[in-house]
């Protein structure tokens, strides 16, 4: 692939600090279609805009999951960092295509589904409360390493299956992995092994948990596809959720359309949370389809096992769908935050995911209701992720209360 203008790399502060602008940047130079180099120099295509995004998304054969199709795959190193979000024959829905994928889908939305969402409330508060009981007393904390990015991990190990002790080492390997740096094969390394050790135990001793109902469904699916599934629904479910309630509680904590309703009522914290899912979306970018054959986006030629990158962020920010950014989107749900398409984000674990973001929300603002940041938002900085956007920290002070 060739341009006037050199492909952007995708990486670097500016995707933490200046996103927005970044992508304005490259829609201007190289239109709605930009190129782009991963770690080694290795190129591919980064969506930008809505329309297109859109053409990709829905059409499941010419823009395929099937990351056999890539062309580079000849110049991937064994120890590619980036191997855990691409993957090569990984048996895992992310990478299933055709019927096969929506036997696959139907299964795992059959088992989250039996998730019962007012079951679900009560673990969520049950562990909200425990993580702010170690932390009311004193009068200040770091919400984002002391709460957001425990408490989706332990709800979502508890209705998988896991023992609640093995949440800690899961939210390691689960950022390790996502972030794509050296502890990436690791972090996949010990999350594989703890799945693999989760279904045996099933096997053996069945429960009322989202991995027993997987290992019963009669499609006929094998347990290390099984083991593959949860392993994609634990990232997705996890990180994105964390970041989730994360940048929700910024931009209450540090937006004046929020500041006068922080304490007023749920219907701010909705608001909040659907702002950004369309502002500061946790899911930027997407790795990928693969084109089944030469076609043109946008404008360029792709060729024929291409790496297209889905632009979550720059899409929903395109000018040509938010002709007005600084208004808010009230109850707008026509974001791409959940994906689009046969491989979008099942309904049930999007559902799972408002209410474990939501709820913990809630009950960190009913417990501690005068909380406030505690230093100036220009100094809050995010984590170094091509793929999610979230907070490094978010310190804040508050009266202190008793425990509960």
């Amino acid at each position: 692939m060739t341009t006037e203008t050199p492909p952007t790399a995708l990486s670097g502060p500016r995707f933490q600090t200046e996103p927005t602008q970044l992508y304005r940047e490259m829609r201007g130079a190289h239109g709605p279609v930009a190129p782009v180099l991963l770690d080694g120099d290795v190129p591919a295509w980064l969506v930008l805009d809505y329309r297109e995004l859109h053409q990709v998304t829905v059409d499941p054969v010419l823009f395929s999951r099937d990351s056999d199709l890539w062309n580079q795959w000849d110049r991937i190193p064994a120890d590619w960092p980036l191997l855990p979000m691409i993957g090569r024959k990984q048996p895992s829905i992310l990478y299933t295509v055709g019927e096969r994928h929506r036997e696959r889908a139907t299964m795992i939305g059959n088992a989250l589904e039996a998730v019962d969402p007012f079951e679900l409330r009560g673990i969520t508060e049950q562990f909200a409360d425990e993580l702010i009981n170690s932390f009311c007393g004193t009068g200040r904390t770091e919400i984002i390493g002391q709460y957001a990015m425990l408490l989706p991990v332990r709800v979502l190990a508890h209705v998988y299956g896991f023992a609640d002790e093995e949440g800690p080492a899961l939210v390691k390997a689960l950022n390790d992995m996502i972030d794509g740096r050296e502890h990436a094969l690791a972090g996949q390394q010990h999350l594989g092994e703890s799945m693999a050790r989760l279904l045996t135990d099933r096997q053996a001793e069945p429960a009322d948990d989202v991995a027993s109902r997987m290992l019963a469904d009669p499609s006929g699916f094998t347990v290390e596809e099984i083991a593959q599934d949860l392993m994609v629904m634990m990232a997705a479910g996890h990180q994105p959720t964390a970041d989730w309630i994360g940048n929700s509680l910024r931009l209450m904590l540090t937006d004046d359309r929020f500041a006068a309703s922080l304490s007023g009522g749920r219907h701010s914290i909705a608001e909040a949370m659907n702002e950004v899912l369309w502002e500061d979306t946790p899911t930027q970018n997407v790795a990928g389809r693969w084109a089944s054959r030469d076609t043109t986006l946008g404008g360029r030629h792709i060729q024929a096992g291409d790496m297209l990158l889905l632009g979550i962020a720059a899409a929903n920010a395109d000018p040509q769908v938010r002709t007005d950014g600084s208004a808010l989107t009230g109850g707008n749900n026509a974001f791409f935050s959940f994906g689009h398409g046969e491989h979008r984000c099942p309904f049930p674990a999007q559902e799972i995911a408002e209410v474990i973001a939501r709820t913990g929300i809630e009950i960190i603002l009913d417990r501690l209701p005068d909380v406030d940041l505690a230093t100036d938002a220009s100094a809050l900085t995010r984590r170094p992720s091509p793929w999610l956007r979230g907070l490094s920290t978010l310190p804040v002070t508050f009266t202190p209360v008793p425990a509960l």
